[in-house]
C-alpha cells in the first residue's frame, strides 16, 4: 500500500482544524497546535479507510453551493406557506430519480442536498438500479421534479466528480 503524503485529504484536514477551533472557542496557541496536529495525523491514520481524493474544480463547487443555498431559502418559504396556509392541500408523492452519477461521494452529496432542501427527503439509494427514492411533501408533477433535481444538482455534481459527458465526447 502506498504511503500517504502529508495531506492526503487537504479539504478534510482543513475542515478538521476549523472544526476543532470552533469547538474550542479559542485561538490559544495550545489549541492552534492541537488543530494542526489533528489536521495532519487523523487523515493519515484514516488514509486506508477513505476514498482517494478527487480533484475538484472550484467554480462548479461554488455555483452548486449558491444554487443549493438559494433553493434552501426558497423551499423554506414554500414549505412555511404550505404548512401554515389555512387552505393548503399538500400532495405528497414518492418520486424515483434515475442516477447518471456513479461516484459514491457524489451520490451521497446528491442525497444530502435533496434531504437538506425543505420539503424533500431522499429515502433510499438503490445502487443496483441506480436511482434515489425521494419523498416530496408537495409534488404535482413528479417528472418535472426529477428533471429539476437532475439539472440543478446532479448535472453540477457530474461536472465536479465525473466530468460531464460532453467533455468525454469532445476528448474522443
Amino acid at each position: 500500500m502506498k504511503k500517504p503524503g502529508w495531506f492526503p485529504h487537504p479539504w478534510l484536514s482543513t475542515m478538521l482544524a476549523i472544526s476543532w477551533l470552533l469547538l474550542q472557542h479559542t485561538l490559544a496557541p495550545f489549541h492552534l497546535i492541537s488543530a494542526a496536529l489533528i489536521a495532519v495525523v487523523l487523515p493519515r491514520l484514516l488514509h486506508g479507510f477513505l476514498p482517494a481524493a478527487v480533484p475538484k474544480r472550484i467554480l462548479p463547487v461554488l455555483r452548486l453551493t449558491a444554487v443549493v443555498l438559494w433553493d434552501i431559502v426558497l423551499s423554506n418559504i414554500v414549505v412555511a406557506r404550505l404548512v401554515l396556509g389555512p387552505m393548503s392541500r399538500p400532495q405528497p408523492a414518492w418520486v424515483t430519480v434515475p442516477l447518471t452519477l456513479r461516484h459514491p461521494t457524489a451520490i451521497s452529496l446528491l442525497a444530502s442536498i435533496i434531504t437538506t432542501t425543505p420539503g424533500t427527503v431522499s429515502c433510499t439509494i438503490d445502487e443496483e438500479h441506480w436511482h434515489i427514492l425521494v419523498h416530496a411533501l408537495d409534488c404535482t408533477n413528479p417528472q418535472a421534479m426529477v428533471t429539476d433535481i437532475k439539472a440543478r444538482y446532479e448535472g453540477p455534481l457530474l461536472t465536479i466528480f465525473e466530468h460531464p459527458t460532453k467533455d468525454r465526447e469532445t476528448s474522443s
